[in-house]
């Protein structure tokens, strides 16, 4: 039995190769995964080894420690130096500051101060040397990069007073990971001293020392412990590093499952591949599984010989698979490094391809296991062949959807029932995220129901195409993709499954584009908005002052947000604009109240605030010591606890107004939009930190974002797709073998070989047709349950379908299914009549 199986591997090996590749693609998605997972933890282990080098005590605020928003007191400093042990520390602390750019408009930046200590260094020098004197800096390589900067040039930085402070670029770095390092900002390193003259106010966040010869981690923490007293943390430099990777393990570990989640789906469309390969192989073989029944190998022995097929099919997918997810993970690393500015590791951060025991017995037990899973029913239905088919021609097995219909229609009956159960319950939920998980994970169910009945609707859905064919190559096709409704639909299957997917993440990513949209002219009537592109360096009052008198400009209203304290409210940050603006300019939905002539000590509150708190109209919430009256709930959540005057949210704050981040302009009714922009644009170059927002350009970079997420989905779900459409041409080139016969007496009836190749390709742009259209329809459906899902009565979220992203998908299906059957026709094309009307 074992040569049988040997000689029939060897027999069939060309026909299981699309197979296998099917199976090595969604392989190499899984091991690739688990490579960038472990890539991902060898590189934050190095930057957090990097940060955490030679720090032998760190210090930290705690708990109980008085004055938090202050930081760790400056003399706290010299007390370490001083503490027996030592051999040296230093502060760590940081200021935003404005770094000007070569156009002259200034950029936000993180200035850091030069450890003293060289141990401390937690920075790799890239080039040139680290700054000493107080007119010197260094900049990481990605502002370099991103700012067009180097070693020699000058580079500006302004204080809270926008006084300009002038230093030499003598060096480029890379730095450990951290919260710092990894924020959106610029990075600069100085002296100690050259800090000072841009951030006067020293704020520490940590201090780190480093031991003499001979003292412990453990004495050294005790010994700092007692030099600076209760309410701080100090630890080890082991408990240090082992803190931070154990936060940064659980995003690494979030990224992983993410990814594994689209492993999954492709392993699914690669299982329905093999399945379907696997039952036209043994509807094939009919005869020679009967003649071996004959010879005497009983229906064990025949379970087993298909079943060792797959195994060893299996097997050399899996080895594929693994070099392939070597590439996959290779690929992925550089696309977040390249989309996430060079990532923990700075753009320069090598690509690492970690290969451990657990991902080879992945690799390997996913790619087996899948594999024999999908073989088990068409291994069971070999063993249903009776010898005496051996003595009778093949028969067709298209007549296996009438046998099991009834099983199939009441088995996907109950599972819609549980996927809609499930969808109910969903929609019930008040909260996002469980709505969103609920709602999400009984889609699947329900698409598992369609699944089911693919053999029932496939031929409905092929009879509605093939009433638009003309010609008789086109009219065979269609009875061709007909003919066996179960193949046609385990074909297809794959494909629906990628495409419903791909179609579902598309409708609420469109539906979200369009209802952030809608959002933006409707929070903001104002035409256009200045905003401060450096967070330490708000717009200051004068600004404002003077940007009202630029010519045909009607209004302005300065935005102002303040972060209070309430005993009745989780958070209480509220948005502040001008009494004459609340109404006018801002415009945000109410749920009840009015906006219109808002006072001082009054509030708009939002509604699920208010709800949360057991609060009305007409109640009083107090705020950082003051009782505002509540006269409207607003529905709109973009503005915190609530609207109040300017004045009200200047009293909240506990130190005097600097200035604004945002300032809203409103033009004069006629006024020439491009004139108007060009006067606005000469205004604000005045300004450092100026920059001019539109509705328009909001739009734009919200939509921006959202393209570059759904580029990203597409190209995981991509590879589902490129599995279905191998199972297309598997099929294709597996029913032209079995249709040998058939061809040579078409051929032979006057069938031209250009009419034969046709036929071919118009089945496959059927079958790809079939599940691309079904798969769009179950997308939008799903996508709309979806957007019910997230939608609440604060905010709701309009249903939308891309029509365009929509038809784009269903003309590369259509173009992939041409290429998919562009060698199964050549083969068909190039058989011999004489010969194929031969064969038994």
């Amino acid at each position: 039995m074992l040569k049988t199986i040997l000689a029939g591997l060897r027999a069939r090996t060309a026909r299981l190769v699309l197979s296998s590749i099917a199976i090595a693609l969604g392989v190499a998605f899984v091991t690739g995964t688990l490579v960038l997972g472990d890539a991902v933890g060898e590189q934050t282990r190095d930057n957090f080894a990097r940060s955490a080098r030679n720090v032998d005590a760190a210090v930290h605020m705690g708990e109980n420690s008085p004055n938090r928003e202050d930081g760790i007191p400056a003399d706290f400093l010299q007390k370490v130096r001083n503490t027996p042990g030592v051999e040296g520390a230093d502060s760590r602390e940081f200021g935003s500051a404005a770094l000007l750019s070569g156009e002259g408009k200034a950029r936000s930046a993180l200035v850091q101060p030069l450890p003293t200590t060289e141990k401390l260094r937690d920075f790799n020098l890239k080039d040139g040397k680290f700054p000493v004197k107080a007119d010197e800096a260094a900049i990481d390589t990605k502002t370099a990069q991103v700012a067009k900067l180097k070693v020699g040039d000058k580079l500006k930085l302004l204080d809270e007073e926008n006084a300009e402070h002038a230093f030499t670029i003598v060096g480029t770095y890379q730095q450990g990971a951290s919260s710092i390092s990894m924020s959106g900002s610029d990075h600069v390193l100085v002296s100690p001293e050259g800090l000072r003259t841009v951030i006067p106010d020293q704020r520490i966040y940590e201090i780190v020392a480093v031991a003499k010869p001979g003292v412990s981690q453990q004495q050294l923490v005790a010994d700092i412990t007692k030099s600076i007293g209760a309410g701080y943390e100090v630890q080890t430099g082991e408990q240090l590093t082992q803190a931070t990777l154990a936060q940064v393990g659980d995003a690494a570990s979030e990224i992983k499952t993410f990814l594994l989640a689209f492993a999954a789906i492709s392993l699914v469309v690669a299982g329905m591949v093999i399945y379907n390969t696997f039952t036209i192989l043994v509807a094939q073989r009919t005869k020679e599984l009967a003649l071996l029944r004959c010879v005497g190998a009983n229906r064990s022995q025949v379970f087993r010989s298909v079943l060792a097929e797959a195994l060893f099919m299996g097997l050399a997918a899996s080895v594929l698979g693994l070099l392939g997810g070597l590439g996959v993970s290779a690929g992925l690393q550089a696309f977040i490094s390249t989309v996430g500015g060079g990532g923990p590791g700075g753009e320069d951060a090598p690509i690492r391809l970690p290969i451990s025991w657990v991902t080879i017995a992945a690799g390997f037990g996913v790619g087996v296991v899948v594999t024999v899973l999908s073989a088990v029913l068409p291994a069971r239905r070999a063993t249903q062949v009776a010898p005496v088919a051996a003595l009778r021609s093949q028969p067709d097995s298209s007549d296996d959807v009438a046998r099991t219909g009834k099983i199939r229609i009441v088995a996907a009956t109950l599972i819609a029932l549980i996927g809609g159960a499930a969808v109910y319950f969903g929609l019930q939920q008040e909260k996002e995220e469980p709505a969103m998980f609920i709602t999400g994970a009984a889609t699947m169910v329900l698409l598992l129901a369609v699944l089911l009945l693919g053999p029932l609707y496939v031929p409905l859905v092929n009879r509605l195409f093939g009433k638009a064919l003309r010609g008789v190559p086109a009219k065979l096709a269609s009875a061709n993709a007909g003919r066996n409704p179960k193949r046609t639909a385990a074909t297809t299957a794959a494909l629906m499954i990628g495409v419903t997917i791909v179609a579902m993440v598309t409708v609420v990513a469109g539906s979200g584009r369009a209802t952030m949209n809608e959002q933006v002219d409707k929070r903001f009537p104002a035409d256009y908005a200045v905003k401060s592109n450096v967070y330490s360096q708000p717009l200051t009052q004068k600004f404002a002052d003077e940007l009202a008198k630029v010519r045909n400009v009607a209004q302005v209203a300065p935005e102002l947000r303040a972060y209070g304290e309430s005993p009745k409210l989780q958070y209480a940050d509220v948005t502040g604009y001008p009494s004459d603006a609340i109404g006018s300019l801002v415009r945000p939905d109410l749920a009840g109240g009015t906006l219109a002539g808002l006072k001082d000590g009054e509030l708009a509150m939002r509604e699920k605030e208010a709800k949360d708190a057991g609060v009305t109209i007409g109640s009083t919430v107090p705020i950082s010591g003051k009782d505002l009256k509540v006269v409207a709930l607003i529905k709109d959540n973009s503005y915190g606890t609530g609207i109040v005057t300017l004045k009200t949210a200047e009293s909240l704050l506990k130190e005097p107004v600097k200035g604004y981040q945002n300032v809203l302009v409103k033009l004069a009714p006629g006024t020439d939009i491009t004139v108007a922009r060009a006067d606005l644009e000469r205004f604000i170059a005045t300004s450092p930190v100026a920059v001019l927002d539109s509705a328009a350009e909001t739009k734009a970079e919200l939509n921006g974002q959202i393209d570059q997420i759904l580029m990203f989905i597409w190209a995981l779900v991509g590879l589902a797709l490129i599995i279905a459409l191998f199972g297309i041409a598997n099929t294709l080139t597996l029913s032209v073998l079995e249709r040998t016969r058939e061809s040579a007496l078409l051929r032979a009836l006057g069938l031209t070989r250009g009419q034969l190749r046709q036929m071919l390709v118009v089945e496959s742009i059927l079958m790809a047709l079939i599940g691309a259209v079904v798969g769009v329809l179950l997308g939008a459906g799903f996508g709309w349950l979806l957007v019910e899902a997230i939608s609440n009565s604060e905010f709701r979220i309009s249903f939308s379908i891309p029509f365009g992203q929509i038809g784009i998908m269903l003309g590369l299906a259509v173009v992939a299914a041409v290429i998919a059957a562009a060698l199964p026709a050549r083969r068909a094309a190039r058989n011999s009549v004489v010969a194929g009307m031969a064969e038994a």
